[in-house]
């Protein structure tokens, strides 16, 4: 399979009504995949939707087996299922689903996934086609002639959809589920990937002068592409994603906005919804030529001998929402505070007890979007750890972290919903996951072994047990009374060792 070289750039922003961003994207340009997320439900329900989308996507997209469009298939439904098993555990995230559009670029080729009315548009010598058709009633009547994008930007019922991802459980092969095509990716053409935060305010036009301004500088056009809708009313959660090819450039110059011609089949229509739109939302002419504030994209802090850091404290209070702090190999004596936003990622990095402390190791208090992977969390004689891990009231996701030898491998407490997935917890004194108050996380395929308890919930937890390990635990798992003990062995491994209650299971 060839490889595809292209420049990229993202972003998101929650906008200027909405408090909390149920967008997503994510980029891995080595392997060729783009994917945009729009998450729906509201809240936290909107956000998981969106988190879970990326994670399953991610996951089954880096596994190159397959066909592209059976993976992109595969990858989406498995997020599918699980937005829908996770939101029939959870009466808050009731209803919650998500839209999506997926790109993977294989031997010039852009094979595409699609669901919902998130967007792909093609840009090439100075004309862009929408590639994905919009699961909606108001994006038919527009891809079919009846209203203008101008008047289907308007209308009151721009934002229903009638596919979505999550909202009930798929195959792959599901008729009427997943928008797969294939096309052409010449060098000299650029692809945006947009939620509609960006296409129900900004018309077609204004999006390919944005990149085609901006050339080879793709961040740029992300940055004016976000402040253009800002500035248009900023009305929703706006996320951007534009990939060039090797060769993409600025066309020749032209007349401006020749392009708008093509609605002069329709001139009293489009003459009225272009002064509506002027009315109500480019009310400035700076909108034309705006001057967008930055918007920076994420940044990988790294953290480490020769790294610009040297400690994971100092780099997460210099990082912003959106950025990763990646840790390279070493030992560090810290204790470490999470940051809503700001991702960490380990290589062979070991954390231990911060001097003249007992730990925690890691602590996460009210903290939303962030994943943590790769860490290797280690207690000794001469650095004991009360809590290997502290998540307290956060939405935070652990995958494939390591702790080792502390009293308590890691404690979930309050009311919010983190996931803890392939995560290794062994050795501990006391309690390998303890998860205390009106939690209900979801702890998926997770290895808990050696430890006094290998998994204990009270005071109303409910966690969500899916395909876990439990090996030479003293006991290995203490639930509240109305979690059946044969549903979880149905869906977990007991090697050995009695839950409490002392029933072999």
């Amino acid at each position: 399979m060839a490889k595809t070289t292209v420049k990229y750039a993202a972003a998101s922003d929650p906008g200027l009504v909405r408090h909390n961003n149920e967008d997503a994207f994510y980029a891995d340009p080595a392997r060729g995949i783009f994917l945009v997320v729009d998450g729906i439900g509201g809240q936290a329900a909107g956000e998981k939707a969106a988190e879970i989308a990326v994670e399953r996507v991610r996951a089954r997209m880096e596994r190159q087996t397959g066909a592209a469009e059976q993976r992109i298939r595969e990858a989406i439904t498995v997020a599918n299922n699980e937005i829908f098993r996770a939101a029939r555990s959870n009466p808050e995230w009731e209803g919650m689903a998500c839209v999506l559009t997926l790109v993977l670029l294989e031997d010039g080729d852009a094979v595409v996934g699609h669901v919902g009315d998130s967007r792909l548009y093609q840009i090439a010598r100075g004309a862009i086609h929408k590639i994905t058709h919009d699961h909606s009633p108001i994006g038919e009547r527009e891809e079919s002639g009846e209203l203008t994008e101008l008047e289907a930007m308007t209308h009151p019922r721009r934002n229903e959809v009638f596919r979505d991802v999550g909202s009930e459980e798929h195959e792959p092969g599901d008729p009427a589920f997943i928008e797969v095509q294939r096309i052409p990716f010449d060098p000299d053409s650029a692809l945006v990937l947009c939620s509609d935060g960006l296409s129900d305010l900004v018309p077609s036009p204004m999006i390919r002068h944005a990149v085609e301004r901006h050339a080879g500088d793709p961040e740029a056009a992300v940055r004016e592409l976000i402040a253009t809708a800002l500035s248009a009313g900023g009305k929703d959660n706006v996320t951007v994603l534009v990939v060039e090819g090797a060769r993409f450039s600025a066309p020749a110059p032209v007349v401006p906005w020749a392009g708008w011609a093509l609605f002069s089949s329709r001139p009293a229509v489009f003459l009225y919804g272009l002064l509506m739109a002027c009315a109500g939302m480019w009310v400035s002419r700076d909108l034309w030529n705006p001057k967008p504030p930055p918007v920076p994209a994420p940044k990988v802090l790294r953290v480490g001998a020769g790294a610009a850091f040297s400690s994971i404290s100092d780099a997460l209070t210099a990082a912003r929402s959106g950025d990763t702090v990646e840790v390279l190999a070493g030992e560090y004596n810290e204790q470490v505070h999470l940051k809503t936003g700001v991702n960490v990622s380990g290589r062979d990095a070991i954390l231990r007890a911060a001097p003249l402390s007992s730990g925690p190791a890691v602590v996460a208090e009210n903290v939303r979007r962030v994943r943590v992977t790769g860490l290797r969390i280690e207690a000794s004689a001469q650095a004991p750890l009360s809590v290997g891990i502290v998540l307290a009231d956060s939405d935070v996701q652990l995958e494939d972290v390591d702790v080792n030898g502390a009293t308590t491998g890691i404690e979930i407490r309050g009311a919010a919903n983190p996931t803890l997935r392939a995560n290794s917890i062994h050795g501990c004194a006391g309690t390998g996951i303890l998860i205390t108050g009106p939690s209900q996380p979801l702890i998926s395929h997770n290895a808990l072994s050696g430890n006094k308890t290998g998994l204990a919930a009270h005071d109303g937890a409910h966690p969500a047990l899916e395909g876990n390990l439990f090996d030479k635990n003293s006991v290995q798992v203490e639930l509240p009374p109305e979690m059946a003990m044969k549903d979880v062995r149905a869906h977990n491994a007991f090697l050995d060792a009695k839950p409490a209650g002392g029933k072999k299971p």
